[in-house]
């Protein structure tokens, strides 16, 4: 029998239909109690917004191995996140949510994913409108502040802002209001010596003096146009809440801003929150005002992390000590760093937990994620360690450690090119005489002539 072209198209199109709808991503409203409940099945984690890629993304950030924002969606970050997890567990890296996977994750889930957090007043203190997109409408705020409850919420608990109105459905975020945020781990404390930079898996892991990973993030790792520096390269010193020097004649050009620019401090600055200087003039790794977009912005060149991931890479460096490496385009950490992929499968044994705390954890009422978390991969044996309970410091106003270098006077700038830079008029070479961290940068001191600052300023 010969098909009409309406039939045909009709046939056409319903046999089309199932293929569309396993196509589409999953992306329905859940809960917390939803993360709570999710467990692995036996599939890889689906397209699009689920429990149990929050409740992985949750574990994954209390490992060590970063996923970025914690927002619920299986994308390029979460992946990369397991790959990282896979290669320091000696697994296929796959970047797929298998058994293996899941079970040696499990020491991270000895506490409730989700708990209960009133809004406080100080929550909803110190916010901006908006975050202008010229440099000299920056420069003349007081400061690049958050710009909402959500954000500055979404910072404290590694989550992206809209997960925390997805999760909370109709509730106002303004002082009072109790919501559903997510359990992250503290801050490790240790001291790195080696941190390696990934092009092209754009991952940036640090180890300690024996060479054992200690954390793993996702990064934003320069441009083709504006490439991120070659070789290896020393930390230099740490700078908290920098203010950053705008300038044309040393980096690019914004539109008509023609002079140099001081923008102030705030984890809504070009540079975030956070800055680790380089020994390479005019580099470093830094923080971002936009954490959901590591894996779709371009850097001028210098290494973008997570505020949080930043803030706690800069606990862990120290000056003159911990080198930076950054690998060759096609040379990933697993091919310097003595990973052999499994000839077969390792045997991965789910460790029971010792017996934590009864209490529901979807009713526990807390202003800090109470938190404590192993520092290192435990071992995949028959126990696991206990979680301790402690208080998760504001990562916006944790104080580095000793460990770490006194930081600097806070004014930085990335620089991106390779041209020289001209000579600044009178106005703006006063504005630079004042800067002494963007005058070491830019080469117009000696090296070793940065001055840190005074007891009060470093307070």
């Amino acid at each position: 029998m010969t098909l009409r072209p309406v039939s045909l198209l009709a046939t056409l199109v319903a046999g089309a239909l199932p293929v569309l709808a396993m196509a589409q991503p999953v992306d329905k409203p859940f809960s917390a109690a939803d993360i709570e409940m999710a467990t692995f099945t036996g599939a890889d984690l689906v397209r699009g917004r689920t429990p149990l890629t929050a409740k992985v993304q949750i574990l994954l950030d209390r490992s060590g191995t970063s996923p970025g924002v914690i927002d619920g969606f299986k994308g390029g970050m979460s992946e990369s996140a397991i790959k990282a997890f896979e290669r320091r567990e000696g697994l296929v890296i796959d970047g797929v949510l298998d058994q293996q996977v899941w079970d040696l994750l499990q020491p991270y889930a000895t506490q409730g994913m989700t708990m209960n957090y009133t809004i406080t007043q100080s929550d909803a203190e110190g916010l901006v409108d908006a975050i202008p997109t010229d440099y000299a409408e920056k420069a003349a705020m007081s400061a690049m502040a958050y710009t909402s409850v959500a954000e500055k919420l979404g910072e404290r608990f590694h989550m992206d802002d809209k997960f925390i109105s997805f999760l909370n459905p109709g509730v106002a975020l303004v002082p009072g209001s109790t919501i559903k945020v997510m359990v992250t781990a503290q801050p490790i404390k240790k001291q790195v010596t080696r941190i390696i930079v990934d092009k092209a898996t754009r991952r940036v892991a640090a180890y300690d003096a024996q060479g054992k990973m200690v954390v793993d993030y996702p990064a934003t790792v320069g441009s083709d146009a504006t490439p991120s520096p070659a070789g290896n390269h020393t930390v230099v010193t740490v700078a908290l809440d920098p203010t950053y020097t705008y300038n044309p004649n040393i980096n690019f050009k914004q539109g008509n801003n023609d002079k140099v620019l001081i923008v102030p401090p705030g984890p809504n600055g070009p540079v975030g929150n956070v800055w680790i200087d380089l020994s390479k003039p005019t580099y470093g790794i830094h923080g971002t005002p936009t954490p959901s977009k590591l894996f779709v912005n371009q850097s001028n060149g210098c290494v973008r992390l997570t505020n949080w991931d930043a803030r706690e890479l800069a606990g862990m460096v120290k000056g003159g000590v911990t080198t930076v490496e950054f690998l060759e385009p096609g040379v990933t950490i697993a091919d310097v760093t003595g990973y052999v992929a499994p000839t077969t499968s390792v045997g991965a044994t789910a460790p029971t937990t010792t017996p934590a705390t009864t209490t529901d954890p979807a009713a526990t009422t807390a202003t800090t994620a109470p938190l404590a978390l192993p520092t290192e991969a435990p071992a995949a044996t028959t126990t696991t360690p206990a979680v301790t309970t402690t208080t998760l410091p504001d990562p916006a106003t944790t104080a580095l450690p000793e460990a770490a270098t006194a930081p600097l006077p806070g004014r930085v700038h990335e620089d991106t090119t390779e041209i020289e830079s001209e000579t600044a008029d009178a106005e703006d070479q006063q504005l630079l005489d004042t800067d002494a961290l963007s005058a070491a940068l830019a080469k117009a001191l000696a090296e070793g002539t940065v001055t840190p600052p005074t007891e009060a300023e470093g307070q």
